[in-house]
């Protein structure tokens, strides 16, 4: 059966991909808040939008179809049912306690067509938005202890479409986020692949419903037989048991999940941000996990038991024996250098995406690692990114691959 979905490695040719347009979202983000919604800074909306679109526009002239989180919501909402259960569950996750705000949000949302209330869901909604139209005085003035300003928190990491679901093989794991703040993203993951005609017949590897937290930047599919999954800050081993469990025993082509031990640090919040995949035998590598890492080989035995051993080495030795390479070249994120690769780390610089074997799309201002893949012989796309970085994610993270060719 059709799923719509052909993802079997980070780096073939990528024909259809999954992006979100940065919006409102970004202007109700508040410094009091910033740490609350997992954000450094606060990015220019006008800015990161015409950024944004330069990044969708490279992607399109190399042949890549774009198709943005808002269409894929809204075609979706199939029936006035569907929307009800939808809008119901939304409030539901947004921590709604007082049942006259609830009411209110009902009639507010509930008025507004598919794409209007798509819309302002990820935004969030202001308590001054519910209040216009108010004939009482006692609704702009807040109560005692009530002076934060947000009915509904805005969703502001809805642009880095990686984590709140991932694509392996035909089918896909939808997640539970390590943070409350960004579980609600996965609501809309849970509604396409429930609803949409293209793609709800999609196999089921992780359920959001899940105890334990798996995000997508956490996941790297190497080969039609071998998945990567990190175990981070914000990806615990008990998910990694269960995704592997389903990859391998439901799954046509994957045969190992290399679960590897990344620091639990910020500057290291996923896999992706520690290394990715540029070409067959090619990895951009933050230059502090080179000397040594430890990855757990989960395979299933001959009576299908799932059976781990603990391996430590060389990330190019390791890459070697599991991919069935003859050798592997790792091209350090700032050249090696201590400060460079710390600045260029921090804005993605290890963080790319593949569109074909030895062809990525890079942020423009990591330039020492980006001559860096130039000298080993890849092909780069640069983007531009002053206010796209400020939320702490690169190409890869801004993108969910939909349907790749082979490798």
């Amino acid at each position: 059966m059709e799923t719509g979905i052909h993802n079997t490695s980070e780096i073939g040719r990528l024909k259809k991909v999954l992006l979100h347009r940065p919006g409102g979202e970004l202007e109700n983000l508040m410094p009091e808040y910033l740490e609350r919604l997992l954000f450094d800074d606060i990015p220019y909306l006008r800015e990161a939008q015409k950024e944004h679109d330069a990044f969708a526009e490279c992607l399109r002239q190399q042949g890549v179809e774009v198709v943005y989180l808002t269409d894929l919501v809204v075609n979706s909402i199939t029936s006035g049912e569907v929307r009800k259960a939808f809008l119901r569950q939304f409030l539901d996750e947004a921590d709604i306690r007082d049942p006259r705000m609830r009411e209110c949000l009902e009639e507010y949302l509930g008025k507004m067509p598919d794409r209007e209330m798509v819309s302002a869901m990820m935004a969030g909604v202001r308590k001054s938005q519910l209040r216009q139209g108010s004939g009482r005085l006692g609704d702009f003035l807040p109560g005692e202890g009530d002076d934060y300003p947000f009915a509904v928190d805005p969703m502001p990491n809805l642009y880095f479409t990686r984590d709140p679901f991932a694509t392996i093989g035909t089918g896909v794991s939808i997640h539970k986020m390590h943070t409350a703040t960004r579980n609600r993203e996965t609501l809309f993951g849970k509604l396409i692949f429930e609803h949409n005609p293209a793609y709800m017949h999609a196999p089921r590897w992780y359920d959001r419903g899940e105890v334990s937290s798996l995000e997508g930047g956490d996941i790297l599919v190497l080969s039609p037989q071998v998945l990567a999954v990190g175990i981070s800050q914000r990806t615990r081993e008990g998910s990694i048991d269960t995704l592997a469990e389903a990859v391998l025993t439901r799954s046509q082509t994957f045969k190992k999940v290399l679960a590897f031990n990344i620091p639990k640090t910020r500057s290291f919040m996923h896999l992706d941000t520690v290394f990715t995949m540029v070409d067959r035998d090619k990895f951009t590598v933050h230059p502090n996990i080179l000397s040594s890492i430890t990855v757990f080989v989960m395979e299933l035995d001959g009576e299908r038991q799932m059976k781990i051993r603990q391996e430590e080495g060389r990330l190019e030795d390791i890459l070697k024996e599991h991919l069935e390479l003859d050798r592997v070249t790792l091209i350090p994120c700032g050249r090696g250098s201590e400060i460079d690769a710390a600045r260029e780390q921090w804005n993605d610089g290890s963080n790319t995406l593949a569109i074909a074997p030895g062809e990525v799309v890079v942020y423009s201002r990591n330039y020492v690692t980006n001559r860096s893949l130039e000298e080993a012989g890849i092909k780069i796309h640069t983007i531009p990114s002053a206010e796209l970085s400020r939320g702490r994610g690169g190409p890869r993270c801004m993108s969910m691959p939909l349907w790749r060719d082979d490798p």
